[in-house]
């Protein structure tokens, strides 16, 4: 792509063809030369941001160059899919992504400033992880159906927190709604963590939490896990039913991570950071991370992590609209 010139110099094919072969390695090779910044749709303190951070340190130390993270939360990730669609595509500003910005947004909001599938190059994906729906300990619910019941016992008086309007906690909270027939008021914040401090602080009904502070706090007494969003139960709580053990039926969402630049980027160097993330898995260090998460780390090609984003966006579309979630 970066020598579609040489194809009009005909007087020099045979040195267009050498240039053609040795662009990619030069490119690969170059790259990076200079700090590379990723970008996150969410406040410190939540999942993505732990995420970032312990994968943009291992990153940093094996190419060399720092690998800074900035957090642009708010409106359900876009500021920062804004941000990093605009940027140049020259490998020095990706995002560390989710569900939510793509397969949920694409249908949840009528209006984005890009295309969630065409504006962005897919690198790699990095992890998968479940949610957990807590509530306070001091809640009579003690499962998904005495949720229900409350609601029914007390018309109008619930609400649940999210990370932000249009975020994989916001859908899950409505799909959930509209399985069981609760009436619960949305109260968007942003970011997990503002969300979790929320229900610590029994201010909410109940979160679809992320997994470190859900596990943490229910360990602690400090909230009561009613299920999990996974088909199967998840290691770091074993004890805790899945949704489907809970009487929700199909009720299956699962978190992923991965990372994205803006469209264009060079496959030299798309190549070369998928090679990298998978290597930032690998390491001892990083599994102890996840473990620590709840998440499982997941390497693809960039080929076949922009399938499964194009495959999610058309699985979630009608989950979004049946679930009648909407953008307050």
């Amino acid at each position: 792509m970066m020598f579609r010139g040489s194809r009009r110099l005909l007087s020099a094919a045979l040195g267009g063809l050498v240039l053609c072969a040795a662009g990619p390695a030069l490119a690969q090779s170059d790259y990076p030369r200079q700090p590379i910044r990723m970008i996150v749709g969410f406040a410190p303190g939540g999942i993505s941001d732990v995420l970032a951070r312990a994968i943009a340190a291992k990153l940093s130390t094996q190419v060399g160059q720092s690998v800074i993270v900035e957090n642009r939360p708010g409106a359900g990730t876009t500021i920062a899919g804004d941000a990093v669609a605009k940027a140049p595509p020259d490998g020095y500003t990706i995002w560390l992504q989710d569900v939510t910005t793509h397969a949920i947004n694409a249908t949840l909001y009528p209006k984005l400033p890009y295309d969630t599938l065409r504006d962005f190059t897919p690198i790699a994906l990095v992890a998968s992880t479940p949610l957990m729906l807590v509530v306070h300990p001091s809640s009579p619910a003690r499962n998904v159906r005495d949720l229900a019941a409350q609601s029914k016992a007390e018309p109008g008086k619930m609400a649940y927190g999210s990370s932000g309007n249009g975020t994989i906690i916001h859908l899950a909270s409505e799909m959930l709604k509209a399985s069981q027939g609760i009436d619960a008021a949305h109260i968007p914040y942003k970011g997990s963590s503002p969300a979790t401090t929320a229900i610590l602080a029994n201010e909410v009904s109940f979160v679809f939490s992320t997994m470190p502070p859900a596990v943490s706090n229910v360990k602690a007494g400090k909230l009561r896990a009613l299920a999990v969003t996974t088909p199967r139960r998840v290691a770091a709580a074993p004890d805790v039913p899945t949704m489907g053990e809970a009487g929700v039926p199909n009720f299956d969402v699962v978190l992923y991570s991965g990372i994205l630049g803006p469209k264009g980027m060079d496959p030299a160097i798309v190549r070369k950071l998928n090679a990298e993330f998978a290597r930032v898995l690998q390491g001892e260090d990083m599994k102890k991370v996840y473990e620590n998460l709840g998440a499982d780390p997941i390497s693809v090609s960039p080929e076949v992590f922009a399938d499964m984003m194009g495959k999610d966006v058309a699985r979630y579309a009608p989950v979004v609209k049946a679930s009648g979630a909407k953008v307050d």
